[in-house]
């Protein structure tokens, strides 16, 4: 039995990744409702701090009460991390393939390293320094020399989402040294649900459900994209991380730009030119260099939820 656990751990863990690769279908589809990028963040994100408050009490009552001096610190991953990174990530998708907008999110790690040697005086290696050469290199390519028609302001927001997700990791590292991941990705959600009504015009969103042709298309639209993109990959991805390193885990987890890419490729027929190949094969590289180093430096959290 123990066996069996341990064996379906990774297909876990793969699956969640696969899950968050299709997420520019959902984003697409809601875009065509005439939402825009922040209010379909505020429905994803929303709907899932729904679940995940009504999940945290089933799981453990006490991990409701959080410490008031703790309260600045799901502040920086709710609004800071989560919703920041999300609204990048969102708006990348409308303004560029799915594919290039998933690698630049996923230069996350580089975003770590800088973060971790800045915040918890980690030294750097050559190891470190390789993967971070070959994250540029792979950046310029897919987003420059690829010719897909990327702007400056489009590749910064691209950028903004890997910088947003790389932050969740550093704090997140902080809230797990005293929190459950139950508790700590419902709470995270719940500040980031909060701070999402402040931007999303919820006046606007509401006259948006009511003009829509079929009300109960589209609401089921929203469930399935809470569900999909957010809800099923984090309860799949923690389930995997009781019995995968989560230096493992951040490997295999990277099919999702790969599946993000397949998306584009089949769903959306975006062209996948050569140049941007071999971008994504670089910094991809050194996402698995970077998680290769962390594996041999130490053991990671391995309750720390991925943050998409």
């Amino acid at each position: 039995m123990e066996k069996s656990k341990r064996n379906i751990g990774p297909l876990l863990i793969i699956l969640a990744g696969c899950f968050w690769g299709s997420m520019g279908i959902f984003v697409r589809r809601l875009g065509a409702f005439g939402f825009t990028s922040v209010q379909i963040v505020s429905i994803r994100i929303t709907l899932a701090a729904l679940f995940f408050c009504i999940l945290l009490p089933l799981k453990d009552r006490s991990a409701f009460r959080i410490a008031p001096r703790d309260i600045p610190l799901f502040l920086g991953l709710g609004f800071g991390s989560i919703l920041f990174f999300t609204v990048c990530y969102f708006t990348a998708i409308t303004m560029m393939p799915l594919s290039t907008a998933a690698i630049l999110l996923y230069t996350s790690p580089v975003w770590i390293m800088l973060m971790s040697m800045l915040f918890f005086r980690e030294k750097p290696s050559g190891l470190r320094f390789l993967a971070l050469a070959l994250a540029i290199a792979g950046c310029v390519l897919v987003s420059g020399v690829s010719g897909e028609g990327i702007t400056l302001t489009g590749l910064l927001v691209g950028l903004g989402s890997g910088i947003g997700y790389g932050l969740y990791s550093i704090l997140g590292t902080v809230a797990l040294r005293r929190y459950s991941p139950y508790a700590v990705t419902a709470y995270t959600f719940l500040f980031a649900a909060c701070g999402s009504f402040m931007v999303c015009g919820p006046a606007d969103m509401v006259s948006k459900f009511a003009a829509a042709p079929d009300t109960a298309e589209l609401l089921l639209l929203c469930a399935l994209t809470a569900l999909v993109t957010a809800v099923v990959p984090f309860l799949f991805y923690t389930l995997g991380l009781r019995t995968v390193e989560a230096s493992r885990a951040g490997i295999l987890a990277t099919v999702e730009p790969m599946v993000a890419t397949l998306v584009g490729i089949w769903v959306f027929s975006e062209p996948l030119t050569l140049p941007s190949a071999l971008g994504i094969a670089l910094i991809l590289a050194a996402v698995v260099l970077l998680n290769r180093k962390g594996k041999t430096a130490g053991k990671q959290e391995t309750g720390s939820p991925s943050p998409n």
